[in-house]
């Protein structure tokens, strides 16, 4: 049933580009946010490339919606669109016209394209403002329980920082309840959810299989199965598609090591021997954990195991060896960790531009996207090794905002524990300013860091691939997620499990015929 509503819809597609591009675009962004983009990657791209290159194509001086949206849907895969596609709706002050107030569609798509904007499009940053100001006032005057809710859920996060697949459910029961929807996509992403859900159910299996014949659960005291679900759910986050399975296992078992080494170096080992596993990673040498306490010794065995089984893998269905790479960045983590501990020990706040330099290393973002290069990659070559080794942009920005969500949201708890490592203490302590002040410098670094991606998106390499430039999207993307409403995202709360059930055990009913 799947492939023949399939069939249907990519016409459709087709048939939109060609007589409707508003209609097109549409639909393109309820098929993107139902979760169904990676059924229909390669009809979209054909699609926009088509589009694009249509000599006298529309230009974007139509409704603030039908130019916002496409302003949108093309920098998101990578077209190179003008800010000043939105010049026409200012007035002669250069202020937005007050009249555009009054069309909330307009607002809506004009606030999540602000999200696009590149570094120095102050253009963009009115733009938010703006609409803002005005969705604001609407969802307090609106009798309409779902356009509230609807403009609510744009303000707490825009969807192109939400995480795909936990996004795509609640979506999903919106897109049911409008008036102008598509039966025909209503039914294929309920059939899809069901068929991703499934194909995570047997994922997971695997998963905990392996947990349970590495032999660490009993011998880490800080490792649970609470934890391994949670890291399983995370990892979801960055591959969901079902033909991403031994991507979503592999990196699900890195999030496991990631968790037990973040534990570790937070609580649970001295700085001695924090060095001295450090020097062991550093090393990569089995010979070097003689001295490291037995359940240490079996930890870094393990690890040292799976990463090196995980660089076997990619050379032999690549041929190339990214285990330089993988060690480079394993031993740079755990000496970033240590430098924390350390200020963490000594109660020294650090300057924000040291702990930020240091903070995104620490942060295990560079970890994950380094393995998942040859796991999101058809063709990996010596040459892209290389450069991720030399901290790529891509994967520095996008740790970067793994790294200060994880601040904003730890802050409380680590100031009443005595830690000192964390942005939201150094802008503080350093800068004579309140907590709300701080917070507000770290969001705009975390802005800062998207528009860099953003930027990086549309000029990226030849050597990267547009599932690996989604991967590092997605990270960042899973911060908001991971950190939006507490720290400790290891131990699932009550919010996190119902998120988990439904997206792992609750289907949707779904009528065949």
């Amino acid at each position: 049933m799947a492939t023949k509503l399939e069939i249907e819809i990519r016409m459709t597609i087709e048939d939109e580009m060609a007589s409707n591009p508003l209609n097109f675009f549409e639909l393109i962004d309820n098929i993107e946010r139902l979760g169904l983009g990676y059924r229909f990657e390669k009809d979209i791209s054909t699609a926009l490339t088509k589009y694009v290159s249509l000599e006298g194509a529309p230009e974007y001086h139509n409704s603030l919606h039908s130019t916002a949206l496409r302003f949108r849907l093309l920098r998101e895969h990578g077209y190179k669109v003008s800010q000043d596609v939105f010049q026409s709706f200012k007035d002669e002050n250069g202020a937005f016209m007050p009249s555009l107030l009054a069309d909330v569609k307009g607002l809506l798509s004009l606030y999540e394209a602000s999200f696009l904007a590149f570094q120095g499009e102050t253009f963009l940053d009115e733009a938010r403002s703006f609409a803002r100001k005005g969705l604001e006032y609407v969802m307090q005057k609106t009798e309409s329980k779902l356009l509230a809710k609807l403009i609510g859920h744009t303000l707490a996060l825009p969807w192109y920082r939400r995480t795909l697949r936990f996004a795509a459910r609640p979506y999903i029961d919106v897109y049911s309840r409008m008036e102008d929807s598509n039966e025909l996509l209503l039914q294929l992403a309920k059939l899809d959810f069901n068929i991703v859900q499934s194909a995570l159910q047997q994922d997971l299996v695997q998963v905990m299989r392996w947990w349970q014949n590495i032999g660490l659960s009993g011998k880490l005291s800080f490792s649970t199965k609470d934890s391994l679900l949670q890291c399983f759910f995370w990892t979801i986050g960055i591959s969901f598609e079902p033909h991403l399975s031994d991507s979503r296992i592999s990196l699900t078992k890195l999030a496991t090591f990631l968790t037990v080494i973040d534990d570790l170096y937070d609580d649970h080992g001295s700085v001695d021997e924090l060095e001295l596993f450090t020097d062991s990673v550093r090393r990569w040498n089995v010979d070097a954990v003689d001295d490291l306490p037995d359940s240490l010794r079996l930890f870094f065995l393990a690890l040292y195991n799976t990463v090196n089984e995980m660089a076997y893998d990619a050379l032999k269905e690549h041929g190339e060896n990214p285990l330089p790479l993988f060690k480079k960045v394993w031993g740079d983590l755990c000496q970033a960790l240590l430098q924390e501990t350390k200020w963490n020990h000594e109660k020294s706040i650090p300057e924000l531009d040291d702990y930020v330099e240091n903070g995104w290393r620490s942060s295990s973002g560079v970890v994950i996207l380094a393995h998942a290069f040859p796991l999101r990659s058809q063709n990996i070559t010596k040459e892209a090794l290389d450069i991720l080794a030399k901290d790529h942009h891509l994967l520095k920005w996008s740790s970067m905002v793994f790294r200060l969500c994880n601040d904003l949201a730890s802050f409380t708890r680590e100031s009443k524990s005595g830690e000192t490592a964390n942005s939201v203490t150094s802008y503080m302590y350093h800068n004579g300013v309140s907590e709300d002040v701080a917070r507000e410098h770290i969001k705009n670094l975390i802005d800062d860091a998207w528009k860099q991606m953003n930027e990086a998106r549309v000029s990226l390499e030849p050597q990267f691939s547009t599932s690996f430039t989604e991967a590092a999207i997605n990270l960042a993307r899973l911060s908001h997620s991971a950190y939006g409403s507490g720290d400790d995202h290891r131990i699932p709360d009550k919010k996190a499990k119902k998120q988990i059930f439904s997206l792992l055990m609750e289907p949707f009913p779904v009528t065949l015929g």
